[in-house]
């Protein structure tokens, strides 16, 4: 028990003020298509809601699967990648501003904790550089560096959203008779296909910010238990922070 409280102390004493750098891609299987800009940054100063959900879903109605994956533990000042996997039917198409059907696009934000930030250059190997490719990034605001927009990225997302933040309908509220007249349909049978595509995901991970005196600490009893009773004296060896 005296272990369990140590940890969730140690886990507490996260701080905020320390700048770590966070390196982000998104996987997703590209195709040729157009962007368009992401509204949330235009229309709201933060964009996660007090009731915790993330404001994409006043626009994009329909909740689609997203997968997050981060480490479950970073030091201070160190470089780490966040993923975000996008799951999605290649073979479809949104409705676009002329009416007519095309690929689909990607954007999304990402909310770190504060004192979080993007990577720069200069700190990414030429591995990661690799997989981020042509991605773009930039901040949701120049005050809110732990809040990235991403993207867009062509291909990438499930379509448009079926309202805009003023209200109006898109163009996706169009509904196509799937029968012709005379034919014979089954009681409650759908008469319309909507072609509506787009729809939000939305996810949660903990990132614990570990401070390494206190972890040395935590841990540094543990060989004198252990040289107690064994023959042979191992001592692992922690790297500690220069204070």
């Amino acid at each position: 028990m005296e272990n369990r409280n140590t940890f969730s102390w140690v886990k507490e004493q996260i701080t905020r003020s320390i700048s770590v750098s966070i390196m982000i891609y998104v996987i997703t299987r590209t195709s040729i298509s157009n962007a368009y800009p992401i509204f949330a940054q235009q229309g709201y100063e933060n964009p996660r809601e007090a009731t915790g959900r993330i404001v994409c879903a006043n626009c994009h109605l329909a909740s689609k699967p997203v997968d997050i994956e981060v480490p479950q533990a970073v030091l201070p000042d160190t470089v780490f990648e966040a993923v975000l996997r996008i799951p999605y039917d290649m073979q479809l198409k949104q409705v676009l501003a002329n009416g007519k059907k095309g690929g689909l696009n990607v954007g999304a934000v990402l909310i770190l904790p504060e004192g979080f930030e993007l990577a720069p250059p200069d700190r990414i190997s030429p591995e990661l550089k690799e997989k981020i490719g042509n991605l773009a990034f930039q901040s949701y605001r120049p005050d809110k560096k732990n809040i990235l927009v991403i993207g867009p990225v062509p291909g990438g997302n499930r379509g448009r959203g079926q309202i805009y933040p003023d209200g109006s309908k898109s163009n996706n509220t169009v509904y196509n008779a799937t029968s012709t007249e005379g034919e014979s349909i089954k009681l409650d049978q759908p008469l319309t296909s909507n072609p509506n595509v787009g729809g939000f995901g939305q996810g949660d991970a903990e990132i614990v910010l570990l401070q390494t005196h206190k972890v040395s600490w935590f841990f540094g009893p543990r060989p004198v238990l252990v040289d107690s009773k064994a023959q042979e004296k191992h001592h692992p060896m922690l790297v500690k922070e220069q204070q």
